[in-house]
Parts: C-alpha cells; structure tokens; sequence
C-alpha cells in the first residue's frame, strides 16, 4: 500500500481549535453597563422634566386641584367636564382642520420642492439650506415676521400683493373667516421643508433602472413620477403622515404667538384652550385632563402608524 492509499484510508482528524476564553461576568456586565452611563445625565434630565410632571398631569386629571387647600378626588368629573364644553368640541375641530391641512399642504409641497432641487450639483446645497431655513428659525421671529406680512391695511406686504394681482385686501389674522387658514399657511411654509429634506432621502434611494426603463419605454416624466416614483416612496409616505399629523395635532406656538385663540375663538386649539384653563382660569385639572386625552390620541395615531408600516414592510 502506498503513502498516498494509506493517507486517504485513514480516518481525518479532526484539528480542534483552542476555544475563545470565556469573558468574566464583570467585563460583560461593565460593557452593557458603559452606553446607559454615558446616557444617564440626559435620562435624569427627562425624567425631572418630563416623565416625572406627565405622570402628575396624569393624577391631576382626577382631581380638583386647589392650591393651598388640597387636592381632592373626583374621578372623572375633570374628563367630562372639558369633553361636556363648547369651547373643547370647537378647539378639537379647529386643531383637526389645522393638522389635515398643514400635513397634506406641507407633504405635498415639500414632494415639490424634493422633486425639483433632486441632484449632486453643488448649487442644490445651497438652495436646500436656504429653503431649509424656516426649520431651524425661532417661532417667535417667524410669527413677528409673518404679523408683519399679514397687515390687514392695503398697504401690508401680502396686500400689496393682493393688490397687483387685482384681489381685494384681506383682513388675515384679523377675520374669523381667514385667520385659521392663515396660520395654516404658516404652519405649510414651516413644515414643507423639513418634508423636502424627507423625501431627497427617499428619493436617493429610488431604483435608477426603474427610471431607465420606464423612459425607454416611451413613458413620459408625470407618468415616470406616478409609476416609479411615488411607490418608492411609499415608506416615506408613511413616516411623514405620522410625524406631520402629530405636529399638526400638537399645534400651540403660531396660535398663541399670531391670534391667542382669537378672534372670537376662531383659531383656538386644543393646546392653546389648556393653556388657558390652567394658567388663566386656574382649572388646572381640568387642563390636564385636556392634556391626558391629546396625549392618548397621539398615542394611538403613533402606535397605528407603526402597525400599517410593518404590514407594508
């Protein structure tokens, strides 16, 4: 028998590696123990300022609050009383029609606006940064800005406008008849870029050959965008409804900075009447009460929304 022969009559060995040295529990304890240190100043900070006082809001929600007195139990007087009031049923409706139209207004231009400056050209840096800028400008600023630009006189900046183009002047924020669209329109010019910023993200990952494909054959560019574009989208559609529609719903600072609620508590919202039951009328449970029923929503907007995106997934 040859070397050869007896070398693959043999049986193989096996060559056993030396196995990995076991971590004690302390290393392994120390690394999950390192990431949660580095959070724990951020974690205390939400817990004082903000978990800690829902969960008071949570309890005030049942209670008739009397400062210097002491709370007393009601149980749920505080949630019929605000879902019983006028003013609550108007201030949900104004904050429905609010949300609906500046995240339909605002998906849609910032669709636009994506559509348009897509590209590497350096150029579309810069007029991205610009576009984007209202993201990142101060509330305050932007609503003195746009008080400024609503002057009802034919001399305001929007009438003059108006003016050119052969309207009448309007009264803006001044009217029960047009300040909810206009603050409306504020909160589109707002939102609108952040959505663009959105979508360029999505856009980049849209497949090329689909666009190459569709062109060789013969479809034209809306026809391209209605068959390629928007179902790629589809998962970025899904996100933006639900940040925007929360963003909608939680609805305060240009209402409170533009109208107060006004004029004749045509603008007023949900969180703009809590306000005011807390810190005016000092009917502090009943303001939490209001707060608790946003939060719920919101909850259950967010909680559907991750549910219909792992279906889609």
């Amino acid at each position: 028998m040859t070397a050869t022969e007896a070398r693959a009559s043999s049986p193989k060995t096996r060559v056993r590696r030396p196995a990995r040295p076991v971590a004690p529990v302390w290393s392994r304890l120390r690394r999950a123990a390192t990431p949660w240190l580095f959070l724990a100043p951020a974690l205390l900070l939400f817990l004082y300022f903000k978990f800690i006082p829902m969960a008071q809001a949570v309890r005030m929600s049942f209670e008739e609050v009397r400062p210097f007195l002491g709370n007393t139990y009601v149980v749920g007087e505080d949630y019929a009383e605000i879902a019983g009031s006028s003013d609550f049923g108007a201030a949900v409706w104004h904050t429905v029609v609010l949300a609906v139209a500046t995240t339909a207004g605002s998906i849609v231009l910032g669709l636009a606006l994506a559509l348009l400056l897509e590209g590497q050209t350096r150029a579309l840096w810069f007029v991205r940064s610009a576009i984007f800028l209202p993201v990142v400008t101060a509330m305050a600023v932007a609503a003195e800005v746009w008080r400024v630009m609503y002057y009802p006189a034919e001399g305001g900046a929007l009438n003059s406008v108006l003016g050119v183009l052969g309207l009448g002047p309007s009264e803006f924020l001044n009217s029960p008849d047009s300040a909810l669209a206009s603050i409306a329109f504020v909160g589109i010019w707002r939102g609108a870029p952040y959505d663009m910023m959105i979508f360029l993200a999505g856009l980049a990952g849209v497949d090329r050959v689909l666009y190459e494909a569709s062109a060789v054959d013969g479809a034209s560019r809306w026809r391209r965008i209605w068959h390629v574009t928007l179902p790629g989208l589809r998962p970025v559609f899904a996100i933006l409804l639900t940040l925007a529609a929360i963003r909608g719903l939680r609805v305060f600072t240009e209402v409170f900075l533009l109208t107060n609620g006004g004029p004749d508590g045509s603008t007023e919202v949900l969180l703009t009447l809590t306000y005011k039951l807390g810190l005016e009328r000092n009917e502090l449970g009943v303001a939490a009460a209001g707060t608790v029923l946003l939060f719920l929503v919101l909850l259950v907007l967010t909680v559907v929304s991750r549910l219909r995106r792992r279906e889609v997934r």
